[in-house]
Formats: structure tokens, C-alpha cells, sequence
């Protein structure tokens, strides 16, 4: 295998049909190849790509905007459009987060998930996506030696977006991409506030340093150990955080009460205050 550069647009045989141009569009996003919201060539440029006439061209792009799979903005372009869509309808999201035992049976799901993704990564990654895995981890690791939440927050999806990538199963992939977009806004539970625990930071870290190192080695078991025990930490976390606002809450409302009790040296205050 060399490193030369493989464009994702490949010319089109022969016949030169609006057909093949859907097929290879589709597959490109079908494959995660072509993300939401990600930008196509120029018509100019494509159809050069493609070797293939801009009537013809157009005639795809038509029938892609109309299954749902492209959008174009007038004179800004053709874009991927939001195939992923949400995982659950805006009422149902609102639901949930005003209901935070729903965060127990997703960080459920993900645990299952992620371990098997972990699992096929390993067996099946190639040498660009342990690439890409060893870049995420560079940036994870200095974000994490800045301090920097955001950039925390960035290379934690990153990550185990790219796992699922390795993965290399089309159903995992756009289901973990629906997933970690409810992580991404903050659905289930707040991560500054998670991992604000003095050293869960650092044990976060060395979490997906764990990953990461089976992956690379090949280690299917180990992999799936690891991610498992990576959600195993989120999942003791979110419940500590919640116990601890919990136990917050019921202290200041004691205070609150207290406050409000005479005290047992001056029982007249009480009376005075009725009057």
C-alpha cells in the first residue's frame, strides 16, 4: 500500500449515467466518507472528477436533493445534508432531560456499544486509522495539558468517532454518530461538571490512552475491556455527581428550615415574630 492520494470522487465508466454518479454519491455518505453538512466540489470541478458532462451532473445532484441526501444553497453551493439526523424528536429530548434516570439506560447502551465497537477497531483497523487515532490522542493529550474543557470535550467525541470509523461497520457508525451528537449538546448529563472531580481528569485520559493502546495492538479483548471500563467510570461519576447535588439540595433546604426554627435559648422570638 502506497500513501499516494486517493480521490474520493473516481471517474465514472464509460456509459457516464446519472445513475453511476447517485450510486458513488451515496456511497460516499453512505460509508461516512461525505459527512452532514460537508461541501461538494464545484459543479466545475466535479464533473472534471467525475469525467462526466455537467447536464449529466446535474441530473444526479437533482435526484440526490431529492432523496433527501443533498442540499443546495443559491450561489453557495451543494452540501451533505443532515443525514443523521436526531436519534429522538425535540418533545422527546426535552423528556429526557428533565429526567435524568434516562441518563443511567443511555450510558447503558453506550457501554454495550462502545465495547463492541472497540472490539471490531481492533480486529479491523487499518494503518490510516490508527493515523488518525495517534493525531486525535496528540490533541487530546494537549488539550488536557491546557486545560482547555472545550478541547477536551472536541477530542473526546473525535475519538471514539474515529473508533467507530475503524470499526468499519456502516450500521455502528451512523448509530454512534447519532449518539455522540446527544453527548455533544450536553443531553444527558454536563461534562465540566462530571469530570470536575479533583483527578477525573487525568483518569479520563488515561481511560482513552487504555483504548487507544489495544487498538493499535490488535487486542479485540482488551479493547472492549477498555471501553467497557471507560463508561463503567462515566456511569459511577454520573451517579456521584447526582448523589452530591442531591445531598446539596436537601442541606440547604435543612439550613433554610433551620433558619426559620427559634432557637431553643430565645423560644419567645417565635412569638414575637407573630406579632
Amino acid at each position: 500500500m502506497t500513501d499516494e492520494i486517493i480521490d474520493a470522487f473516481a471517474r465514472i465508466p464509460h456509459s457516464r449515467t446519472s445513475d453511476e454518479i447517485i450510486e458513488q454519491i451515496e456511497l460516499l455518505i453512505l460509508d461516512g466518507v461525505l459527512r452532514d453538512s460537508e461541501r461538494l466540489p464545484s459543479e466545475r470541478d466535479l464533473s472534471r472528477r467525475l469525467d462526466v458532462s455537467r447536464p449529466i451532473l446535474r441530473e444526479a445532484l437533482k435526484e440526490l436533493e431529492a432523496r433527501g441526501l443533498l442540499v443546495s444553497h443559491h450561489g453557495g453551493g451543494t452540501f451533505v445534508a443532515d443525514v443523521i439526523g436526531q436519534v429522538f424528536s425535540k418533545p422527546v429530548i426535552e423528556l429526557i432531560a428533565r429526567h435524568q434516570e434516562a441518563t443511567q439506560d443511555y450510558l447503558e447502551y453506550r457501554r454495550e456499544l462502545e465495547g463492541m465497537t472497540a472490539e471490531l477497531a481492533a480486529r479491523r483497523a487499518t494503518r490510516f486509522d490508527k493515523d488518525m487515532l495517534t493525531r486525535i490522542m496528540e490533541e487530546m493529550r494537549a488539550a488536557h495539558l491546557a486545560g482547555s474543557a472545550e478541547g477536551g470535550l472536541k477530542t473526546d467525541v473525535d475519538l471514539h468517532s474515529a473508533i467507530g470509523e475503524a470499526a468499519h461497520n456502516i450500521i455502528l457508525l451512523h448509530t454512534l454518530r447519532a449518539c455522540y451528537r446527544l453527548l455533544s449538546g450536553g443531553i444527558f448529563f454536563n461534562r465540566e461538571v462530571l469530570f470536575a472531580a479533583p483527578g477525573a481528569g487525568d483518569r479520563l485520559l488515561a481511560q482513552h490512552e487504555a483504548i487507544y493502546e489495544a487498538i493499535m495492538a490488535g487486542n479485540p479483548q482488551q479493547a472492549r475491556e477498555a471501553a467497557q471500563n471507560h463508561i463503567d467510570f462515566i456511569i459511577t461519576a454520573t451517579r456521584d455527581a447526582e448523589r452530591s447535588g442531591e445531598w446539596a439540595r436537601i442541606s440547604q433546604l435543612r439550613m433554610q428550615q433551620r433558619g426559620r426554627q427559634p432557637s431553643a435559648a430565645n423560644p419567645k422570638t417565635a412569638i414575637d415574630d407573630e406579632h
